[in-house]
């Protein structure tokens, strides 16, 4: 597993955007999305620049989004091949498989990423009152985008609002998975794939229920 450093590492060679993107999320992860400031962002990241966060993303709310945004950007090849693989076995309407293209990518991420990860998006997530099914902020990129499609035709029977809300709670569920289970070692009492097994189960059952008012 990479530590601090390793991964410190590797983001001396990134450009300044992804730096800062990346130091963000670790740091809001850590103190909170309002708990650091942007010049201290702008100083962990290494750059000269103490203002270089308004520069290339103009407020914190612009580098909250594009923290959001670079992560979906990156599980878009696992999501398009997962999709063709949906599409192929005729799954388009079953809901575990659907669930698993939203969410199984997000475990592409370095272990070491997964508490960040999920601390962060977490935050992102109840920071807005999100109402309409499948937005959260900027245009989802494609394969996410056909994703939550099949999901909503997958549960028409919802109001949107509703479904949205369940969206919502599905997703911090799987997050608290990635969290829990960051960097487990052999003291865990749980195996991973255990754990991913029932959140999963968990995750469909609590997407798809019947609305009862």
């Amino acid at each position: 597993m990479r530590g601090a450093a390793a991964l410190a590492g590797e983001c001396d060679n990134l450009d300044a955007k992804t730096k800062l993107i990346l130091t963000a999320e670790r740091l809001f992860a850590q103190s909170g999305i309002n708990g650091v400031s942007l010049r201290n962002i702008a100083q962990k990241a290494k750059l000269g620049n103490h203002f270089a966060v308004q520069y290339h993303f103009g407020s914190r709310e612009g580098l909250v989004q594009a923290i959001f945004d670079h992560r979906m950007a990156q599980m878009e090849e696992a999501r398009g091949a997962m999709l063709e693989d949906l599409h192929r076995r005729g799954l388009t309407k079953d809901a575990r498989s659907i669930l698993e293209v939203v969410f199984l990518p997000q475990l592409q991420l370095n272990g070491d990423e997964h508490a960040s990860y999920g601390n962060f998006l977490a935050q992102y997530l109840l920071r807005n009152d999100w109402r309409d099914f499948g937005v959260f902020g900027h245009e989802a990129p494609p394969n996410l985008q056909k994703t939550f499609d099949l999901l909503r035709e997958r549960v028409d029977y919802l109001p949107s609002a509703v479904a949205q809300r369940r969206l919502v709670n599905v997703s911090l569920m799987f997050l608290y998975l990635l969290v829990r289970h960051s960097g487990q070692g052999a003291g865990q009492q749980e195996a991973f794939d255990s754990a991913l097994a029932d959140t999963m189960e968990q995750i469909v059952t609590a997407m798809c229920l019947p609305f009862r008012v």
